[in-house]
């Protein structure tokens, strides 16, 4: 087992990876840019090291910088978080080539299933199901017509390096397709660095259901089952939960089979998430994989009982999983909630700035990830998120009434967060009864504002 891991994060991932290297007797080296000087996690870590200025690309993109810190703060691994480098499989090789242990799946899996085009492709070549749409990657705007005719409108096009809703645009039609083809390569040349674009028939109204995974480099696949993040804003997660309601066991059987086949084609090891959209037939098609930890890790460890990020370290350490399919039972229902510095009466605008005040609620099955603590400074230099709040119940109605009564305890005073919006959704209609989609949030809030 390792002794010392450096942790290239920042945030709340960056404390749950240290809080769970500490449970296990592991020193830990926090990087931090000049930003995150003062974030009170860091004093946790039984080394903090500087890695640049505020810009993410002149500190946690920065993989030279990291690497150094690990060679300075002699850390045997590298744990990445999610987000900046944690889906780099250049980022991964270097960590090998500096005979450091890189705490993730080999950077051939990254490279086989971080790329959505060639995932897809994999995908197929597995027996898993993709949306009809092009073979490759579209190169012109005429290709792009010619495959929309032949699979048919709506389209929906996509950045092979995409992530986060960018480089996404719909087309209904032959006219709205050019100027959308040359939209979506614009942005993903300017988010990603790949312009590249491919082409899949839009399903109208569906579910988002993930899968995770966990798996070992002995060739144990697993999967923890499934979640539901359908309850999203512009491809942005903001409820999920687990079991996904509505969803038929037959499905479910299947979708999770599916995940555990994809990854043991592509040499996966380590924790991931294999995506999914469900149409409103219950016929499901794979989208992309994460080949990480993933935001709502949580929402599975609740179900299961089963330490995601430790199990990450332990496989990079070479130990088996000790887990077979049949070992692994979800019990009852989880949800969690992302609570971001945003203002949801004003657009989402983010709203950096001085927390006066935070009260974590707490009571039988809530869990609160999160940094941030009185006197914290949200910075305007990253994403908005604040904390995660975790709840686990026997049934989902007990799950819904929980999460309520946590979100109203939880206080965070001097800037504005998403908190009312979830309790606006929780209460709703729609969700307690479960007719949730991809576009349920915007049909939900045009009606009011309406």
């Amino acid at each position: 087992m390792f002794k010392r891991i450096l942790v290239a994060n920042r945030g709340e991932i960056a404390l749950r990876v240290i809080r769970a290297c500490r449970e296990m007797g592991i020193e830990t080296v926090a990087v931090h840019s000049e930003a995150d000087r003062d974030a009170p996690y860091l004093e946790l870590a039984d080394e903090a090291i500087c890695v640049g200025p505020a810009r993410a690309a002149d500190s946690y993109l920065r993989i030279d910088r990291i690497i150094s810190a690990a060679e300075i703060g002699n850390a045997q691994a590298i744990h990445p978080g999610y987000g900046f480098l944690s889906e780099n499989a250049h980022f991964a090789e270097v960590c090998r080539s500096c005979d450091i242990t890189f705490i993730g799946p080999t950077p051939e899996a990254m490279q086989r299933l971080g790329d959505k085009n060639s995932a897809r492709a994999l995908a197929r070549a597995a027996g898993v199901p993709t949306v009809p749409g092009s073979d490759g990657l579209v190169t012109s705007e005429e290709d792009a017509v010619r495959i929309a005719r032949s699979i048919g409108f709506p389209v929906l096009l996509k950045a092979t390096a995409g992530g986060g809703g960018k480089g996404m645009r719909v087309a209904a039609n032959d006219l709205a397709l050019a100027g959308a083809w040359q939209q979506a390569s614009a942005e993903a040349q300017a988010a990603f660095g790949n312009p590249g674009i491919y082409i899949e028939r839009y399903i109208e109204r569906p579910r988002h259901v993930e899968i995770q995974i966990l798996g070992d480099q002995h060739g144990t696949i697993v999967h923890l089952w499934e979640r539901d993040c359908s309850t999203q804003r512009r491809h942005q997660k903001l409820i999920e939960e687990s079991p996904s309601p509505r969803l038929p066991e037959a499905t479910r059987s299947a979708m999770c089979a599916a995940a555990v086949r994809l990854a043991t084609v592509a040499g996966y090891h380590s924790a991931g998430t294999v995506e999914f959209i469900v149409d409103q037939q219950d016929n499901f098609y794979f989208i992309e994989d994460n080949a990480r930890i993933h935001v709502e890790h949580p929402v599975s460890e609740m179900i299961t009982a089963i330490d995601l990020v430790k199990s990450q370290i332990r496989d990079a350490a070479g130990e088996p999983l000790g887990l077979t399919q049949d070992d692994i039972r979800p019990r009852g229902h989880a949800i969690e909630c992302r609570i971001n510095a945003e203002d949801p009466a004003a657009n989402f605008r983010p709203c950096p700035g001085r927390i006066d005040r935070i009260i974590a609620p707490g009571g039988f099955g809530v869990r609160f990830d999160s940094h941030a603590t009185t006197g914290y400074v949200v910075p305007p230099n990253y994403d908005s998120l604040v904390g995660k709040l975790i709840v686990h119940q026997p049934t989902r109605r007990e799950a819904i009434e929980t999460m309520a009564r946590a979100l109203r305890e939880l206080r965070i005073e001097g800037v504005r967060t998403t908190v009312p919006l979830h309790l606006d959704l929780l209460a709703s209609a729609a969700f307690h009864e479960a007719r949730i989609d991809t576009t349920f949030v915007e049909r939900w809030l045009a009606g009011a504002s309406s």
